[in-house]
């Protein structure tokens, strides 16, 4: 029986529609986000490491000690500290963890059957720079990254903290390019990124850190 004609109109009105969405969606994720205007001041990096040394000093002499970096310190120490370009980052953020490169493993079998969740490592291998923004007790991370070939920027705020001896980051919104993420689309990716074991001990605090946080603005890091 031939469908009647609104149907058919409807129908191909539907595909159109469909169609144009998955465009722009498409134009959106591959559209690079502007990076966060961060001060730059030279000098901000010889602050930060002036800062971490007093608290090294402190800890030496048995007294409480307490590092409080503002965006352009934390930025300019990540700039010095991080290599991006083409290479694994060394973790100054590994300052959670030892910083090797982690041999590739073979599937079981010599198939893979599924594909293994990303390590930390997997995701750093394609970052290119990275911009720290925070406000109030938030962080915003901007992370521009190579995806066969292709520059794109993910944005994530969340709250940073720690727990039970690791950091813990709860996102509260993410853009791909200039596509807003499903919140469960993040806190699925978040989860599933955390819960392996591997990025998990890459999330381990210094045995000396004993709680890390977003306060007033700074990354604030308390030592036992």
């Amino acid at each position: 029986m031939p469908l009647p004609e609104q149907f058919k109109k409807a129908y191909q009105i539907l595909s159109w529609v469909s169609l144009a969405g998955l465009v722009v969606v498409i134009v959106l994720v591959l559209r690079k986000s502007p990076a966060p205007d961060v001060p730059n001041d030279p000098s901000a990096a010889a602050r930060a490491e002036q800062k971490l040394q007093a608290a090294d000093l402190a800890r030496a002499a048995g007294r409480p000690a307490q590092v409080a970096l503002d965006r352009t310190e934390l930025n300019s120490y990540l700039a010095e500290n991080l290599q991006v370009e083409g290479a694994r980052l060394p973790v100054g953020v590994d300052a959670v963890g030892s910083g090797k490169p982690r041999p590739a493993s073979a599937p079981a079998g010599g198939a893979a059957a599924t594909e293994p969740e990303p390590t930390l490592e997997d995701v750093q291998s394609s970052v290119k720079d990275v911009k720290v923004d925070m406000e109030g007790d938030v962080v915003k991370a901007y992370v521009l990254f190579d995806f066969h070939g292709k520059e794109m920027t993910l944005e994530l705020d969340g709250h940073l903290s720690s727990e039970g001896g690791y950091i813990k980051f709860e996102p509260i919104s993410g853009m791909l390019g200039s596509m807003p993420l499903p919140q469960s689309m993040l806190n699925s990716a978040v989860e599933k990124m955390m819960a392996s074991p591997e990025n998990r001990e890459k999330l381990r605090l210094p045995p000396d850190v004993d709680a890390i946080k977003i306060e007033d603005g700074h990354a604030v890091m308390t030592y036992k």
